[in-house]
């Protein structure tokens, strides 16, 4: 199981922190999404209008300038393309539950362009009868793979086995590669459904929520709890958590990413070569 660390997103804790306090009006701590987060036409609309909201793109202002790349009143963020539905490993697939579908749908995401070129990914999902983002994380990895995904396999699901970082896209009963890591778990040429069943679940089937291994509170383990996003977030900020020797994502800092239940998500930005548990 792979150690989760994370892509540098700051050089200082300083900058976690202003982050965070912007951040916390977007979705205060301890906020839970209500209800499934859903991809028609209606949902990604909000979702683009919660990532151009005025307090959004002043909270991005300053994610961009966090590390002095451009300055604050400079970096002029905009919204670039429509909200992609971003899914993730299903539990229920890896239990082996009949007719679970491989991904479920876990957030909308937005991507985010600075006046200097910089991007970033906005999550959204249903709170309080509106769509409203939840964590700004560095790239616009969910955009560059949906499209990549919709281009190899036409009408197919894109996800993510946030475990090993892999994306991947599935249409009946092909799974194929979108990236290295996935192409290392299953080949450059893909896999049949079946078979990546069965290899998930010989990777996390011991793993799952309410397992020895999940609760022991193990960095990486499958279907974190809250408490246990929250608090590896915190030792990755003071460098002490995961091997990351950099601050973590920022929202995670401040417990709203976690709290929506994206806990093994939220340590998707990885650096190559992390440390194996």
């Amino acid at each position: 199981m792979t150690a989760m660390t994370l892509r540098r997103l700051s050089s200082c804790c300083a900058a976690v922190a202003a982050l965070v306090t912007g951040l916390v009006g977007l979705c205060a701590p301890g906020a839970a999404a209500e209800g499934n987060p859903t991809a028609t036409a209606g949902s990604k609309a909000a979702a683009h209008r919660a990532a151009e909201a005025p307090a959004t793109l002043d909270t991005l202002s300053r994610f961009f300038a966090r590390d002095g790349k451009v300055s604050l009143t400079a970096a002029a963020p905009r919204i670039q393309g429509d909200a992609v539905p971003v899914y993730t490993l299903s539990p229920e697939f890896v239990a082996g539950r009949a007719g679970a579908p491989v991904a479920k749908l876990e957030y909308l995401a937005s991507t985010a362009v600075s006046s200097d070129g910089q991007k970033a990914s906005l999550w959204t999902v249903p709170r309080g009868g509106t769509w409203q983002v939840v964590n700004i994380a560095t790239g616009d990895d969910e955009a560059r793979y949906a499209a990549a995904g919709a281009s190899r396999l036409p009408g197919g699901t894109v996800f993510q086995e946030p475990q090993i970082n892999a994306w991947y896209v599935q249409k009946g009963g092909a799974v194929l590669p979108l990236d290295e890591d996935a192409v290392r778990a299953v080949g450059a040429r893909g896999t049949t459904l079946a078979a990546y069943r069965q290899r998930v679940q010989r990777a996390y089937g011991d793993k799952l929520p309410g397992s020895a291994y999940a609760k022991s509170g193990k960095a990486g383990g499958y279907g974190q709890t809250p408490e246990e996003a929250r608090a590896q977030a915190a030792a990755s900020v003071s460098g002490q958590g995961g091997g990351a020797s950099t601050a973590a994502s920022v929202t995670a800092g401040a417990g709203a990413l976690a709290a929506v239940g994206l806990g093994a998500v939220a340590l998707r930005r990885r650096r190559r070569g992390a440390n194996r548990a």
